[in-house]
Order: structure tokens, then C-alpha cells, then sequence
């Protein structure tokens, strides 16, 4: 694992992976991925369908003065396939952090989630300071349960008919790891 941070670039890498702090050059290939309905039926609403390259633009402007970084293109050898984000908590829950994530589908079955977690796992945990980091993942989406058990993180429950998209009513799998674990 090699780390690199500067003031508001950071660079993770694993093997063929690596997560960058997100440049205005990512637009293109961000909204080409994102703009597939499978991707998007595992993403929350806030973020529209179909997805232009305007939508893309706007998103990396949100996050372009993040400092710390908590925001991150992922690529695999060195294209543009995902975007992994860290949510800072606030208030009592300042030691915390959520985590999302998404892959193209392009570049599933290759490890690519899994190795992308696992980096922004331990930058959130580490570098970060966070004592705990959680997500949550759509009762239909058991590869990212997968993926997010075989970094270490617990199921914690399920939230009983949380989730309202495309027109059905979902139960919500609630993960977390913490430093200790």
C-alpha cells in the first residue's frame, strides 16, 4: 500500500489501484459510468438519472476544496472506473465517518471494490483519525456485502423496509468497522 498526500491531493495505491483525489478531467468518464441504471438502482437518489457530464462537473467542483481529501476517483490501471467518499460525522458522532462507493460495471469481478475499500478503509481510520467508519448497502447488492465483509466490516443490522427506490420498498444492511477490529 503507498500513500501520497500533499495540501489537497492525495494518492492511494494498491497493485492496479488507486484511488486520487478527483481532477475536472474525470467528468467525461464519471458520467459515462454513472449514467448506467444498474449502477444508479444501488445509488441514493440525490444523485440523478440519466447523468450528464454537467452532473459530473458539478460533483468534483462540491468536493474540490476538501482538506483533508475524503473524496477519491478510484482507477484501475489508470482508467477512470468509480469514485469511493468518506462522510466526516459531526457532533457526537465526530470520530465517525460513512463510506460509499461504486464500480462501473466495466470493471466488476476484478477485485477492484474490494482492494479500493480496503485502502480508504485504513486512510479513514488512520490517517484520518476515525474510529469507526459505516455504510449501508441495499438488500439486493449482496457483491458489495461481500465486498465490504471481506474487508473486516460487521453487519449490524438490517433496517427493516428503509429503502424506497424505483417504486418498491427495500430493507437496508447497516455494516461498520472500527479501529479495534
Amino acid at each position: 500500500m503507498k500513500n501520497q498526500t500533499t495540501d489537497r491531493s492525495t494518492t492511494l495505491q494498491k497493485g492496479k489501484v488507486m484511488l486520487r483525489t478527483l481532477q475536472e478531467t474525470d467528468a467525461r468518464d464519471l458520467a459515462r459510468h454513472v449514467n448506467n441504471k444498474k449502477i444508479w438502482d444501488n445509488l441514493r437518489d440525490y444523485i440523478p438519472f440519466p447523468y450528464t457530464e454537467e452532473d459530473a462537473k458539478s460533483f468534483i467542483a462540491s468536493v474540490a476544496n476538501e482538506n483533508p481529501v475524503y473524496t477519491f476517483v478510484i482507477t484501475y490501471e489508470g482508467q477512470v472506473c468509480g469514485v469511493m467518499g468518506l462522510v466526516a460525522q459531526q457532533d457526537v458522532y465526530k470520530k465517525s465517518a460513512s463510506i460509499g462507493y461504486w464500480v462501473s460495471e466495466d470493471y466488476w469481478g476484478k477485485g477492484i471494490a474490494s482492494t479500493a475499500l480496503e485502502l480508504a478503509t485504513h486512510y479513514g481510520l488512520y490517517q484520518l483519525g476515525h474510529i469507526r467508519i459505516d455504510t449501508s448497502v441495499f438488500e439486493y447488492n449482496p457483491a458489495s456485502m461481500r465486498v465490504l465483509e471481506k474487508n473486516g466490516y460487521v453487519k449490524e443490522g438490517i433496517f427493516r423496509k428503509a429503502i424506497f427506490k424505483n417504486n418498491q420498498i427495500w430493507d437496508e444492511h447497516r455494516y461498520a468497522i472500527v479501529r479495534e477490529d
